[in-house]
């Protein structure tokens, strides 16, 4: 088994995969850490649309890769930014994605938190955004989910100040029937939301976040922070109030903000653990039993794969986790909503391709490995 593959100057290297994936098997829940994997929406490949149309979605690949989530013990966090939420998923998409997958969990006894945003429109008043997010809340806690209020694209053009961001969020808060998520997004995931909690600064943007949560500690279960930046998450994490959980959504610095420190520890709301799922879940299984050295030993080496994927623009990672999805089986074919699969290079796809398999990610690595193939040959790579 070798096979070659195309390095950024054009020059062809060969790879020898490895013939054994990494043995996992699933489990149930975890007891030291909450962890959620966002999840991926799997495309129809037969829909004849073109990138501007409503996404068209293979329900039944989508669900079962959430099963293949739940079997090993990991919560879904449904309809966010991996699931292309505003990069090729509408809100109609979301909302159908999010009645379907919360019945699925509720079938097979999984976890999901589903998010709430305020994509079904895109400008408005501060009075529009607020109706936005309500009608999304609604849906979301009618399905029987967790939410999770988004940051919004629509909020940040609207807000002139800290203070709108306060009465908005406050009054969400204040009508939630079930404590949320808040999630900080940062703008190296959407340029849109540069600036969001009123201020590019941010100590000040800090500040207005910790004080919608000081506001209302009983409706909020947590922070899922989405800087790329371990410090400012641990002073975060740090200034939270009693009973306020702080889940990493570094895909940077996942492994030491989950470990923690004297201090405390980061739950986890992750992209990465989508395409991570069964390792991840064997790495927070020996946190369970006191074992931190062999949760970093497990995770410490994905860090080299997470951060090519959610390289610059780091908006387009959803492009490398689609591809592993195809390449481990959990899809028959390397196709996206709003045709993302272009997004990434082929040199991009051949590394992501040798960093997964020299992690044993691929359950068949045969069959990754002509799936990659076929995909070179696409390319005009000949083997």
């Amino acid at each position: 088994m070798t096979i070659r593959l195309p390095g950024a100057g054009g020059a062809l290297r060969t790879y020898e995969p490895r013939t054994e994936p990494l043995a996992v098997t699933p489990g149930t829940p975890f007891t030291s850490r909450t962890v959620f994997s966002a999840a991926h929406v799997v495309a129809d490949p037969f829909a004849d649309v073109s990138p501007d149309s409503p996404a068209a979605v293979d329900w039944d690949a989508t669900l079962a890769f959430r099963r293949h989530l739940w079997s090993h013990g990991l919560g879904v966090a449904e309809a966010m930014d991996t699931a292309q939420r505003g990069m090729g998923l509408d809100w109609a998409g979301a909302a159908e994605l999010i009645r379907r997958s919360a019945a699925e969990a509720e079938s097979v006894g999984g976890r999901i938190a589903c998010g709430v945003g305020t994509d079904q429109i895109a400008s408005g008043s501060l009075v529009e955004v607020r109706a936005a997010y309500e009608e999304q809340l609604a849906l979301v806690e009618e399905s029987g989910a967790q939410a999770i209020l988004m940051a919004s694209r629509a909020l940040a053009a609207a807000a002139s100040s800290p203070e709108d961001y306060l009465e908005v969020y406050g009054h969400l808060l204040r009508q939630t029937t079930e404590p949320v998520v808040l999630h900080w997004l940062g703008p190296m995931f959407d340029p849109a939301l540069e600036g969001y909690w009123g201020s590019s600064d941010l100590d000040a943007a800090t500040d207005t976040f910790l004080d919608v949560i000081a506001a209302h500690p009983d409706k909020v279960d947590g922070i899922k922070v989405s800087l790329l930046d371990a410090r400012r998450e641990i002073d975060i994490r740090r200034r939270l109030p009693k009973g306020v959980r702080c889940y990493t959504g570094d895909d940077f610095n996942y492994p030491e903000l989950i470990a923690g420190d004297e201090q405390g520890f980061s739950h986890a709301l992750l992209g990465i653990f989508d395409p991570l799922g069964p390792l991840a879940a064997q790495a927070v299984r020996a946190l369970d039993t006191g074992d931190v050295q062999g949760f970093r030993d497990l995770l410490d080496p994905t860090v080299g794969l997470s951060r090519h994927l959610f390289q610059t623009p780091t908006r387009f990672y959803k492009t490398g986790v689609v591809l592993l999805a195809w390449l481990a089986g959990h899809q028959s074919h390397f196709t996206m909503v709003g045709g993302l699969q272009s997004a990434r290079s082929l040199p991009h796809f051949a590394t992501a391709y040798e960093l997964a398999d020299g992690l044993g990610l691929f359950p068949d690595p045969k069959l990754a490995e002509e799936r990659m193939k076929t995909l070179l040959s696409v390319y005009g790579v000949n083997q």
